[in-house]
């Protein structure tokens, strides 16, 4: 089976993935597209986009069992498709720009009719927008904190009815992407200022939100109903932050604090639960996926309150996937915990993507 991988890689990746897979290069009469990444401050602006040897390992993975070809999700991605006419195209794109960019590459594929992995782009539009996952989940009965949107800052006049302390972040970005340290603020001077700046850096609303002060855990799903199976759920462990952070995982924590050469160790799988507590996480996560429709794979960020009542955070219907078992890379991290490889769950997710599309029995 011929397969295309979709992927938009970081500029500085370009080179290390042309040297390995030829046919990702310009021909003569195509123009480069311009180089663009949603918007944010100059050192996230590509923070979504995979790096070379992601790139390199999916496709190594997927070449165990198809003829794969690499193709960037950019301008030039309808055309380039059209002329592989690959049998499915594992879809990793994270899209160029706009509110609903991770929905550009399934909406091009389900005009042309070309089978894909991963949820469709309505889903992938509605959980790019956390405002609007959290009110579908919540009106069918999944516990998710309250919040509030910020247009404009003059929205902050009118009356505050959601509990302090509150944590911002922009309405629709991923990867920690303007969740800095300080924005899990306590007063109405400090939501003021945070959403501010917010609103200034990245040109989108704010998301208020409850900060919830129990346990974090992010947890990995895969397949499809009636099979949708939970892997062990990754703990978010905060004790090895510096002292006087606030326990989150923040920008300074995923891209600063964590390095290769100094790792924190912010990740415990599996998770240290009861039995009640797995059964509730597992309950949540089959529910989300139920409900936002979710397809082969997610990860899906839940966080306890006070009580320990569960709720959901955001869905991320494209999970990063970095080989390194030495890195963060919490999709990988809970495949390794459930015994599966980096091959195996690569594998196993277009494995359930083809027997959706009845490509296999």
């Amino acid at each position: 089976m011929r397969l295309a991988l979709a992927y938009n890689a970081k500029p500085t990746a370009r080179s290390a993935i042309e040297a390995v897979h030829p046919e990702t290069v310009l021909d003569e009469e195509e123009e480069p597209p311009p180089l663009t990444a949603g918007v944010g401050s100059n050192d996230d602006a590509y923070a979504e986009w995979d790096d070379a040897p992601t790139i390199l390992a999916l496709a190594g993975a997927l070449a165990n069992q198809f003829d794969v070809s690499l193709v960037e999700a950019d301008a030039r991605f309808p055309s380039r498709v059209q002329r592989l006419k690959p049998d499915i195209v594992f879809n990793v794109a994270e899209g160029m720009v706009g509110p609903a960019r991770e929905a550009h590459v399934p909406a091009i594929l389900e005009m042309l009719r070309i089978p894909y992995s991963g949820s469709d782009s309505l889903t992938l539009a509605v959980c790019l927008h956390k405002a609007w996952a959290n009110v579908i989940l919540a009106a069918n009965g999944v516990p998710t904190p309250r919040h509030r949107v910020i247009e404009g800052i003059t929205d902050l006049d009118s009356p505050w009815e959601i509990l302090f302390p509150i944590i911002l972040k922009p309405l629709h970005e991923g990867s920690s992407k303007g969740i800095r340290d300080d924005q899990v603020v306590g007063s109405l001077f400090d939501l003021r200022v945070r959403a501010a700046r917010l609103l200034r850096d990245y040109h989108q609303p704010v998301l208020a939100e409850q900060f919830l002060q129990g346990r974090e855990f992010t947890v990995a799903i895969l397949g499809n109903p009636p099979d949708v199976r939970v892997l062990p759920p990754v703990e978010l462990r905060f004790d090895a932050f510096p002292p006087g952070t606030t326990p989150i995982y923040s920008w300074e924590a995923k891209w600063l604090w964590d390095r290769p050469d100094s790792p924190l160790d912010v990740f415990q799988c599996p998770a240290g639960l009861s039995f009640a507590q797995q059964a509730e996480i597992e309950q949540v996560c089959q529910a989300t996926a139920r409900i936002l429709r979710i397809r082969d794979w997610a990860r899906i960020d839940v966080r306890m309150d006070a009580a320990g009542v569960v709720h959901v955070m955001e869905v991320n219907p494209l999970p990063g996937m970095l080989p390194d078992p030495d890195a963060h890379s919490c999709y990988p991290k809970a495949a390794r915990a459930a015994g599966m490889t980096y091959d195996d769950v690569v594998l196993a997710v277009v494995d359930a993507a083809c027997r959706r599309w009845g490509l296999r029995s």
